[in-house]
């Protein structure tokens, strides 16, 4: 959420880079923006090599020149400090800022995302330049938010970053006796016996491969060091800005599901959440959902901004198909129906050269109004002038939430086994999908977060349990809850040492069984079990679970496990925890979720046709339900309340028939809808 006075509207714009361009254009270029209802531009995300050309000289002249320009053109400012690519000058003077590769190979200057989170040199110049932007700018009142670097991301390997693990872990452990013990290094006599001895994990040392290390210990806590290392960057420029600009919020872009940096802990320091929607072709609403109910979810459900998005094109997949039409429209509402307060792009005109020259862009490199993605994107900031503040700050009601954690998610995927196949976000997504394909409204938290106010609760392949979690998670079912945990839960702790005396470890008396060991299974085979007079497949890893105390619900009907129970249920005090033994279909999830709602008493948000979505956002008494078709056909929605359309200014009354055509769109406001 862009807490700023002069934001009273989703904000509307994106990336514009007029130094790439001559003057000439940057004239063609406003008109042609306020033509589309731009109101606001993202600059100088690139521009360190214009702004600071040798070690002394900073010369800001070009950019006061675009910082003039769309403030004349009434625009707001999103400022960039182009801190995510150094130049060249430095590389060449200070080649220790270069990254080292996971594979141990020094980079030279090129690319972006290329300078060492470690390197004092770039940590001094980056967060100096960040100070004499802030410093240089203050004064500037349409500067509505702050942009730190691009797209954080990677991860270095080098000299500089090997010493400050070493600084990392003796902070974490105090002693290389607590070291040795918490990463098991008396397996294969890998004792450290000075702080010296312990190098980066990669190919050169710890690592099979990129994904799996031989002390997933050491891989887990350097993951969470490299990301500790960039989110200490993006606090220093953050702590320079606000020295100068208390007032402004400031955020970095995320990047959804990115699994190098662990975004929960990042929003902590940030202002407002922000990231880049760049599904890939086959990508499924559900998994765009998902991606938008994350970003929501880092900041205790705040609205978020969505800071890219392509007006029409990528530019890096494989094959790069346009965005049908209506499909930007439609895409951009299912932002702002899942949280998002702006709609913005990469980029506002098509840039001439290099990687990014065919990314789509609002302005074409035809250079006029007279295209399809054009007329489209100035159709869509029509409408957001008519909404107006009207969804700013409005929250999403849920009573189920699925829990999502980048610590288990980088252990489970360093493991050597059980099985490779095994992909953490694709088992939350099969869950998620169960609830969001009947639209019913779900939260993504972390394990820090408060489970009291939900009524269910679903942490899949909760493999790592951290201090204390444990005795939240009961004190929740103890309370009235109900959770579902699933296979290969509870096997270590937060260092990956495995938790002795059964599995699931600190969860056995939670979910009232004990599971002996679990079958691997290749992508070419499975098992079978049968819920609800229905049979289903149980695939890639199957636990064989032992009753201790929990009901069995359905039982294995192949190999030497055949009987055995596949999901168990457990009474714990007012609540219950049910335990699921394997990984299903996604008809198995959204006939079981179905089920367990019921159980709760969660219902759909409203009753729909298949591939329409339909979700919600509350603001002072009012609900906004967002209704999206993402079908290729027209569909018939019930209209559940009598409200009136934002987009087509008309009222509805309950129970009545609406057609919604194909990538359609309804905005249906009324009072409380409880």
């Amino acid at each position: 959420m862009i807490n700023h006075p002069n934001v009273n509207k989703i904000l509307y714009g994106g990336d514009y880079n007029p130094e790439q361009w001559t003057p000439d254009i940057w004239e063609e270029d406003m008109k042609l923006l306020r033509k589309a209802g731009i109101d606001v531009v993202t600059i100088n995300v690139f521009n360190w090599a214009m702004l600071q050309p040798d070690e002394i000289t900073y010369d800001f002249a070009k950019l006061d020149n675009t910082v003039k320009m769309v403030t004349d053109n009434g625009m707001k400012i999103c400022m960039g400090t182009s801190t995510a690519a150094h130049p060249a000058w430095m590389a060449r003077k200070y080649p220790e800022i270069l990254r080292v590769e996971f594979n141990g190979m020094k980079r030279k200057f090129g690319g972006r995302h290329n300078s060492c989170p470690n390197s004092l040199v770039y940590q001094k110049y980056a967060t100096r330049l960040a100070k004499k932007l802030a410093q240089h700018y203050k004064d500037q009142e349409n500067i509505v938010a702050w942009h730190v670097n691009n797209e954080y991301g990677g991860a270095c390997y080098c000299e500089n970053c090997e010493k400050a693990f070493r600084t990392w872990l003796q902070k974490k452990y105090q002693t290389l006796d607590a070291l040795n013990r918490a990463w098991n290094t008396s397996f294969w006599g890998h004792t450290f016996y000075d702080w010296e001895d312990i190098v980066s994990p990669n190919l050169l040392s710890e690592h099979f491969e990129e994904r799996r290390s031989m002390f997933q210990g050491i891989s887990l806590d350097y993951a969470r060091f490299n990301s500790d290392s960039m989110l200490e960057n993006f606090k220093a420029e953050y702590q320079a800005i606000k020295h100068y600009m208390p007032e402004v919020p400031i955020t970095t872009n995320l990047m959804g599901f990115y699994k190098p940096l662990n975004y929960k802990k990042w929003a902590k320091y940030m202002d407002f959440v922000s990231w880049d929607n760049y599904p890939g072709n086959e990508e499924s609403y559900s998994e765009t959902a998902m991606k938008h109910d994350l970003m929501r979810g880092l900041k205790d459900g705040l609205p978020f901004a969505l800071m890219e998005q392509t007006p029409s094109v990528s530019n890096w997949l494989p094959d790069n198909s346009l965005k049908r039409p209506g499909v930007l429209r439609l895409w951009s509402y299912q932002a702002i129906a899942h949280g998002s307060d702006t709609v913005m792009y990469f980029q506002m005109r098509r840039s001439p050269g290099a990687c990014e020259k065919f990314h789509g862009a609002v302005i074409d490199h035809v250079g006029t109004g007279n295209t399809r993605v054009f007329r489209e994107c100035a159709e869509l900031g029509e409408e957001l002038i008519k909404l107006g503040d009207s969804t700013i700050g409005a929250k999403t009601p849920s009573k189920a939430a699925i829990v999502f954690d980048w610590d288990n998610w980088w252990a489970i995927e360093y493991s050597a086994g059980p099985n490779t196949n095994l992909r953490y976000v694709e088992e939350v997504l099969r869950y998620y999908q169960g609830f969001h394909k009947r639209n019913i409204s779900v939260d993504i938290i972390g394990l820090e977060d408060d489970f009291s106010s939900y009524d269910l609760l679903v942490a899949p392949v909760l493999y790592m349990v951290k201090p204390g979690v444990d005795k939240r998670l009961e004190a929740y079912a103890n309370n009235g809850g109900t959770l579902i945990i699933t296979f290969l839960s509870g096997l270590t702790d937060e260092n990956d040492y495995i938790t002795v005396g059964g599995y699931p470890g600190k969860l056995r008396n939670l979910a009232g069984i004990w599971v002996e060991e679990f079958d691997s299974l290749p992508l070419t085979k499975s098992n079978t079990f049968c819920y609800q007079n229905k049979k289903y497949p149980a695939k890639m890893i199957c636990d064989i679970i032992h009753n201790k105390g929990a009901k069995s619900l359905t039982f294995y009907e192949e190999d030497f496990y055949q009987g055995m129970p596949v999901i168990t249920k457990n009474q714990f005090g007012s609540g219950k925890c049910y335990y699921v033994g394997t990984s299903s279909s996604d008809e198995f999830y959204q006939h079981f979720l179905k089920d367990i709602c019921d159980e709760c008493n969660i219902s759909p948000i409203m009753e729909a046709p298949a591939n329409v979505e339909v979700t919600q956002r509350c603001k002072n008494g009012k609900t906004i339900l967002f209704i999206l078709n993402h079908s290729n056909e027209d569909k018939k929605v019930i209209i559940p309340k009598k409200g009136n359309d934002l987009l087509a200014d008309k009222g509805y009354m309950e129970n009545e028939e609406v057609i919604i055509k194909s990538k359609g769109v309804i905005l249906l406001a009324y009072e409380d809808i409880e």
